[in-house]
């Protein structure tokens, strides 16, 4: 899928650290980077072999790039969206504690681990440190499943995350860990996430881009012109996370 794309100049440098960015800096990476989201721009990381054809056509190219697909992956919040009659059972089997902003680190570090046909990873440590940002100022978002073990104890299986604008939520990556019991714990994640932006009134659900995995759910391509119609329509102001369920106290032992 062809795209366009740009540099983050303006944010290199600026991540080695979290503890050491000063608050007024801190503040201005967030509202930098909710400005692109807003214009329909997210951060994705080159992998060598990219970053070096990058660099021959311009030594001044950044690992981290910003991208606008022409066509953006969706999944609708109506009536379109759809749950195959397995994975409802998964959800109604109740097998996973399903939780919010309880492990974002956790969550986003787990969504860059290499695994197997995926050797690399467009999580780079900048995306990262700019996505703990955004959490840190209420932005960002995590859905967590968790299995129990004997003795009480919950290990965490499967998850996503993504940012909030408006009445849209922008998905960027989600994971499951089957060996130790989460077979189809990141799209049990992505149901729970559904119904919590239906109730919440959030009208777009951005998956990015096209996306085989997803396209059980209902995902559909809009157009760019759209999308950006979109987002200038339903970012503005905001709706509280209100997550019905457990939160902020990780419930692993």
């Amino acid at each position: 899928m062809s795209a366009d794309n740009r540099g983050v100049e303006e944010f290199a440098d600026e991540f080695g650290d979290l503890l050491g960015i000063p608050p007024a800096e801190r503040a201005r990476i967030v509202r930098e980077a909710l400005a692109l989201y807003r214009e329909g721009w997210f951060p994705m990381a080159r992998t060598p072999r990219e970053l070096a054809q990058a660099r021959r056509r311009d030594p001044r190219a950044e690992v981290v790039q910003w991208v606008q697909p022409r066509e953006r992956g969706v999944i609708p919040l109506d009536e379109r969206f759809h749950v195959p009659r397995r994975l409802r059972d998964r959800v109604r089997s109740g097998r996973f504690v399903v939780t919010s902003d309880v492990a974002f680190g956790r969550v986003i570090r787990a969504c860059g681990e290499p695994r197997p046909g995926r050797e690399e990873t467009w999580l780079h440590p900048e995306i990262v440190a700019i996505f703990e940002l955004l959490h840190e100022a209420g932005h960002a978002h995590s859905v967590e499943a968790w299995v129990g073990r004997e003795g009480g104890e919950l290990v965490l299986v499967g998850g996503m995350y993504g940012l909030a604008m408006g009445r849209v939520f922008a998905g960027e990556s989600m994971f499951s860990r089957p060996e130790h019991g989460g077979t189809d714990a990141s799209k049990v994640c992505l149901v729970h996430l559904v119904e919590h932006l239906r109730a919440r009134g959030f009208v777009l659900l951005d998956a990015q881009l096209d996306n085989p995995h997803l396209d059980q759910f209902g995902l559909e391509l809009m157009a760019r012109e759209q999308y950006l119609e979109s987002l200038r329509e339903h970012t503005d102001g905001g709706i509280a996370w209100g997550w019905r369920g457990m939160t902020h106290e990780e419930p692993q032992a």
